[in-house]
């Protein structure tokens, strides 16, 4: 089965659990190259600064160095959009991640040099996305 889109990003519903999510899914980014440069807890930082419960919720900030690189030498202030945040979160009883679409990149600088390099960034996040069991 294939992941689902939204406007922005790629989603993944799967059986495992939240830790077994976040473990799947850093392995298998690193897989394609990215590494982990942040983590936030939202769910932690809610409770600790605004005394707010809710389900687990954690942004892993993923960065593919070459990518990255190609991407700020056609477009320096690009910048403001790396890294590709992954988003693994409880929802509904169960597990989900989503992955930032990185053609929106491409989309807001209209810059056609990020094109080959967003496409290829997004075909890697889908076979990390497709590497999660449902």
């Amino acid at each position: 089965m294939s992941p689902e889109t939204i406007n922005y990003g790629i989603l993944r519903s799967t059986s495992l659990s939240f830790d077994e999510a976040v473990e799947a899914v850093t392995a298998s980014l690193a897989e394609e190259g990215f590494g982990i440069l942040t983590q936030i807890d939202v769910q932690a930082t809610l409770k600790k600064k605004l005394d707010i419960d809710r389900p687990k919720y954690l942004i892993l900030g993923a960065c593919n160095p070459n990518l990255a690189n190609i991407v700020l030498n056609a477009e320096p202030w690009a910048g403001l959009l790396l890294p590709c945040n992954v988003v693994v979160q409880e929802i509904d009883g169960g597990t989900q991640i989503a992955f930032m679409d990185p053609e929106v990149i491409q989309l807001v600088t209209h810059n056609s040099e990020v094109y080959d390099v967003a496409c290829d960034a997004k075909e890697r996040l889908i076979r990390v996305a497709n590497s999660l069991p449902e």
